[in-house]
């Protein structure tokens, strides 16, 4: 075991200031968590896997889709597992959610993913940065549910994105998604202030509507009773790397980030106040 940061690392744990540092040390490791910021994580995993690491992927897998092909077809070239993670999708309810949707015809919808950055989020200036994602970082974990529940994957059609005088990200964000069946209303805001909100309310043709709060650990449908589980969302995440690099496998998902790129590409940008700390 050891650890790798420029700002010291755990009590009794090796720690090295670099992953270069690490691979030239050659400790007893063979599979590495990349939890960075996304505009560093690409360059981090491509030497991970030259070294022949099995490597785990924090959410945003990387800053661009390209550079997340990249790392996977360098990753199966190599013959060493890959994981993109996104533990939103490992919320207690989430697969109860899909199952009960399975069954089902989704013929709209709306999504809240509204929270404080200066709470959740404070000093992290990348987060204004090119690749930093402003407002999708924790946007694409709604991404990530919905992706993973619904029978039919969603293209966004429409987005507007606020971006603050001295940021280059969004802070807030409107999009509409749509499938075959589907109209999906997306409000995301880092300026959310009381009540925190991450809920995905989705409409069925047999006139049944799914809510699914607090990030996925909480399943109702219409006025019936409240399901929740045990929040173990990080836990499922290593005992799922664990499975992967034990049977030489890789899990790699792209649709939530493709999402992100997409509503970057077609979305209506919109300059609003400066963002102060």
């Amino acid at each position: 075991m050891a650890t790798v940061s420029g700002h010291g690392g755990i009590a009794g744990v090796p720690n090295f200031a670099t992953i270069g540092g690490l691979i030239g040390a050659k400790p007893a490791v063979d599979a590495v968590a990349i939890c960075t910021p996304p505009q560093v994580r690409g360059d981090i995993a491509r030497m991970a896997i030259a070294a022949g690491y099995a490597v785990m992927l924090e959410k945003p897998p990387a800053a661009t889709l390209s550079d997340f092909a990249d790392i996977k077809r360098r990753a199966t070239a190599k013959g060493v597992s890959l994981f993109a993670t996104w533990h939103s999708r490992h919320a207690a309810m989430v697969p109860a959610a899909r199952a009960w949707l399975a069954e089902r015809v989704v013929t709209g919808g709306h999504i809240a993913w509204r929270e404080d950055v200066r709470r959740w989020h404070p000093g992290q200036d990348w987060l204004w940065a090119p690749g930093g994602l402003g407002v999708f970082d924790p946007g694409i974990n709604a991404f990530s549910i919905l992706t993973e529940i619904l029978p039919e994957q969603p293209i966004v059609s429409e987005a507007t994105l606020a971006i603050p005088a001295n940021g280059h990200t969004p802070i807030a964000a409107q999009l509409k998604l749509k499938t075959g069946t589907a109209t999906l209303a997306v409000d995301l805001d880092f300026l959310q202030t009381g009540p925190q909100r991450w809920d995905i309310e989705l409409d069925t043709a047999c006139g049944h509507r799914l809510h699914l709060r607090e990030g996925g650990s909480r399943l109702s449908v219409d006025d019936g009773p409240v399901q929740s589980g045990i929040d173990a969302e990080y836990p499922a995440l290593y005992a799922r790397f664990a499975e992967l690099v034990a049977s030489a496998r890789s899990e790699a998902d792209a649709a939530p980030l493709r999402l992100v790129a997409d509503a970057m590409l077609i979305g209506r940008m919109r300059r609003v106040d400066a963002f102060i700390e």
